[in-house]
Parts: C-alpha cells; sequence; structure tokens
C-alpha cells in the first residue's frame, strides 16, 4: 500500500483515468467526489470509495480538499471487490492511514498497519446515484435545463414546449436511452445536486428546498428509497 497527500483546490477534477493497482480514494480534509460512467459518490471524510484497478473514473474536489492516494497491488491485497464500493472511515481506521502516511516507517510495520487496515475495510450497503444522459437532442436540451435547476418544477409537457418536443416523445427518448422515467432521472439529479450540499452541513430543510423538495421529510423519503439510507446515514460520522 503507498500513500500521498494531494491538496485540491475547490471546482479540481482530474481527467478520465484508470489505475493499475487498487484505489481506496479517501479525503483527509474537506470532501471529494467521485464518477464512475453514470455513477456518482461524494465522501466526506467519514467515508471511502474503494476503487478497483483498471476501472475508469475521474476524481474531482467539492471544496478545498486533501486528497489522500491509498493504493495497493491487485496480487498483494486480500480485497478483491469488483466493483466501487462505498466504506465507512471510523477512528481506527482514519487513525491507521494516517499513520500509513508517516515517513519513516519500517517495512515490518507498514506491512502490519496495512493487515489491519484492509481487515477494517467494511463495505457499507449504499447505492450510487446514476444520472444516464439521453441521446435525443430535445432530451438533451431538457437535461441541460433540470441540471442547471434541480429545483425547477416545470413539468415535462412545459419543459418540452420550450425545446419543441411533445410530452411523449421526450417521455419515450428518457425511457428507451436511460432506462428509467423522466420522473426518476429528475429524482437522481435533485439527489446528486443534495449531496454537495449535505457534505457541507447545510440544514436539511435548506437542501430539501434548494434541491426542489417542498419539505424535508419528502426529501429524506426519497433520498432513503433511492441510495438505501437516509442522509443522515449516508454522513455519518
Amino acid at each position: 500500500m503507498l500513500l500521498g497527500d494531494l491538496d485540491l483546490p475547490a471546482g479540481t477534477w482530474f481527467p478520465w483515468h484508470e489505475h493499475p493497482v487498487h484505489q481506496l480514494v479517501w479525503s483527509a480534509r474537506g470532501v471529494v467526489a467521485v464518477t464512475v460512467g453514470d455513477a456518482h459518490w461524494v465522501l466526506p471524510t467519514t467515508r471511502a470509495l474503494w476503487m478497483p484497478a483498471g476501472v475508469w473514473h475521474r476524481t474531482g474536489a467539492v471544496g478545498n480538499a486533501v486528497l489522500r492516494g491509498i493504493y495497493a497491488a491487485p496480487k498483494l491485497c486480500p480485497v478483491s471487490w469488483p466493483e466501487p464500493r462505498i466504506v465507512a472511515v471510523g477512528a481506527l481506521l482514519r487513525e491507521l492511514l494516517d499513520h500509513l502516511s508517516a515517513d519513516g516507517l519500517t517495512e515490518a510495520a507498514r506491512r502490519r498497519a496495512e493487515a489491519v487496515a484492509f481487515d477494517l475495510l467494511e463495505p457499507l450497503d449504499v447505492a450510487p446515484i446514476v444520472v444516464p444522459s439521453p441521446l435525443d437532442p430535445r432530451a438533451r436540451d431538457v437535461q441541460a435545463a433540470v441540471l442547471a435547476d434541480p429545483a425547477d418544477r416545470r413539468g415535462l409537457a412545459e419543459l418540452g414546449r420550450a425545446v419543441g418536443a411533445s410530452e411523449r416523445t421526450l417521455a419515450r427518448a428518457f425511457t428507451r436511452d436511460c432506462r428509467m422515467t423522466f420522473g426518476t432521472w429528475r429524482t437522481q439529479v435533485r439527489l446528486r445536486a443534495s449531496l454537495p450540499l449535505l457534505a457541507a452541513g447545510q440544514p436539511m430543510e435548506t437542501v430539501a428546498h434548494r434541491v426542489g423538495y417542498a419539505t424535508a421529510s419528502a426529501f429524506v423519503a426519497a433520498f432513503r428509497r433511492s441510495v438505501g439510507v437516509t442522509p443522515g446515514a449516508y454522513f455519518a460520522g
């Protein structure tokens, strides 16, 4: 396992890339985000993402962050999850990651600490938030409008009038290209937009209103249905 700290100013994104080794994406300070295909995760310091070798992804900073790159050669690593997995970073794992980044560790001490760190990598039952892109040009125009303002309350018929397409045409495009209805797709957009706000510690009511929900309870219910846990559990320390 190799570690290295990297200061990332807010809004910094690495281009799409892959690694020949496994990576544990973790921010020692601040909040980072990771995208794999259409799936998206936001990671406060209490969460990390296991990234298997060979998976194309990009990583960025939601705010100013310190990204701690933790890498492990597949042949030497006891963890072999084939897909990205979120793990909890509790106090012990955090201390171990800090310990492993210290200078002057002997090889024997490093291997002992790594063995414990790998044992602590327990995956959480959390689904990524997936926002596919439609192929139809008019549906892409609707996508752009909703991404620019997730709280936009216009229905598909009204959005269709703005882009020159019927409600039925757009509904078919989202179902065909995104494998979900427009309503489900917009929910995913709203939930993805909520993640940086939640990670920044904004009140639940404020987050709900900013992404288009009338009440915090409606937002929490939608989050739990999609992600599998409540927003509070997702960002729990």
